[in-house]
């Protein structure tokens, strides 16, 4: 027997035989088994400081490997499965706690007005979609006397599509499809995000008539939005958009600070709010064009549970988390960035999500498009902006999850090897230098197999702290 899987096994196999392959092992399951680990060299020193005594060390030239293993810490589960997990989980934390209360955020909180809402983007011509009404799958787009377009082509779709249909979000017709107009809504629609979030407050302040300083004293404003880009392309944003008091998640918001005020503005402020963006046929002097947010635009408030006709807070943050760990690969595009156009023609992507590439590139080469970096940003069809963010009160931050993931570890691993500090003042000093990325033959297999098991692990304690909790 041979082919692919024979050689990987053989491969996996002879990894296994060399003599580091057990520390190395406890290595990649340190990691979650991460897909693509960072190898590091160096050393680090924990030091008493009143005695100046080194009471621990270690140095990656005494590891059999000669190196040490780290996480890469993507976020993309196309990139890494394990490192995602993490990823979506420490995302899932963070959106609940600024729900629930919990990780340094009062429990109050959950007595604030929030909404969750989802922004999208406008048309840019008709796509094949599926479509449903009573459990019954309807025609793409039905057209009378099925006319054609100015290209000849028809205008509508009598197809039912199945889900997994790769038509999907492609076009009708591609000379139709304004894909300049299309690049260019992903490219600004980081800027119109943080505009609809200062205007808000605005919008809110008329609502009360008053002006935005003296609403500042009595109200704040805190989010935390996730990008999911559509099949079509063109990213919207789902955010959690919650009202406090001045002084943040432990202040209770003003009595007339309610959940349809809030809705209210958040509708006002969405079909209100604009970017002007350069058509680039005279550089920045052309008239420009506006782009704005979708019509489709989801309002629903965030209850503790299903009950009161909202979105409970946990499927809440379930949804946001799952759309934290994915990019623009879920539009038929690639993860990875586009060096030259020459890769373009040779890319596995659909069609639709070439055409948007090749479209970046174009732009990126008339004058008033530079400040978009389009030709860097082409393998996110023009969309640069970060995929999770919040404002700073929202709740408690990714950075310090980690933190305190890593001091549980380090003294974890301390109090393993018998070393106890017993409250001793000490101080940590390292150095790390980069030795490469990535595995090596045979060694996927493992990392897999390490993957699984750390997955399987969290999963069965999710699921006890969730019986825990019911119970």
């Amino acid at each position: 027997m041979t082919g692919p899987f024979t050689a990987d096994i053989y491969a996996a196999a002879k990894r296994a035989s060399l003599p580091d392959f057990p520390r190395w092992r406890q290595m990649v399951k340190a990691t979650g088994g991460c897909a693509q680990p960072i190898r590091l060299h160096g050393e680090r020193y924990t030091v008493d400081v009143p005695t100046g005594e080194v009471v621990e060390s270690y140095r990656t030239a005494d590891e059999p490997t000669g190196y040490l293993l780290t996480a890469c810490g993507n976020r993309r589960a196309s990139r890494c499965p394990a490192c995602s997990e993490v990823y979506r989980d420490d995302t899932f934390h963070l959106i609940i706690s600024g729900l629930q209360g919990g990780k340094g955020v009062p429990e109050e909180v959950s007595a604030h007005p929030r909404m969750f809402a989802t922004f999208t983007a406008p048309s840019f011509g008709p796509v094949h979609a599926r479509r449903e009404r009573d459990g019954k799958t309807l025609p793409c787009r039905p057209r009378r006397d099925d006319p054609l377009c100015a290209h000849g082509r028809p205008e509508g779709c009598r197809v039912r599509h199945g889900e997994d249909d790769s038509r999907l979000g492609q076009p009708i017709c591609v000379d139709c499809y304004d894909y300049s107009g299309a690049v260019l809504w992903n490219a600004h629609a980081g800027e119109l995000w943080r505009r609809f979030t200062r205007d808000l407050l605005a919008v809110l302040a008329r609502q009360r008539g008053v002006s935005r300083a003296d609403l500042r004293r009595q109200l704040r404003v805190s989010y935390a939005k996730v990008a999911e880009y559509q099949t079509r392309g063109l990213v919207h944003f789902h955010a959690v958009i919650r009202l406090d008091g001045p002084d943040g998640p432990g202040d209770p918001s003003p009595s007339w600070a309610t959940v349809p005020l809030l809705e209210e503005a958040i509708r006002r402020t969405a079909e209100q709010v604009t970017v002007t963006a350069s058509t680039g046929v005279r550089g920045d002097d052309g008239p420009g064009f506006i782009l704005r947010w979708g019509r489709q635009l989801d309002v629903q408030p965030v209850y503790l549970g299903e009950e009161l006709g909202g979105m409970s807070d946990g499927r809440v943050a379930a949804y946001i988390a799952k759309y934290a760990t994915k990019g623009a690969e879920s539009a038929g595009t690639v993860d990875r960035p586009v060096k030259q156009p020459i890769q373009i023609e040779d890319l596995r992507v659909s069609e639709h999500a070439r055409r948007m590439i090749y479209t970046c590139w174009a732009l990126s080469m008339m004058p008033g498009f530079d400040h978009l970096r389009l030709k860097q940003w082409s393998h996110m069809l023009g969309y640069r902006g970060h995929f999770s963010t919040k404002s700073r009160h929202y709740s408690v931050t990714l950075g310090a999850l980690r933190q305190v993931r890593a001091d549980y570890r380090a003294e974890f691993a301390r109090a393993a090897s018998g070393l106890l500090l017993d409250g001793r003042e000490t101080v940590t000093v390292s150095q790390w230098r980069y030795a490469g990325s990535g595995l090596s033959e045979g060694e996927h297999f493992w990392a897999e197999i390490a993957r699984q098991q750390v997955s399987t692990a969290r999963r069965i304690k999710r699921e006890k702290d969730r019986q825990g909790s019911s119970g």
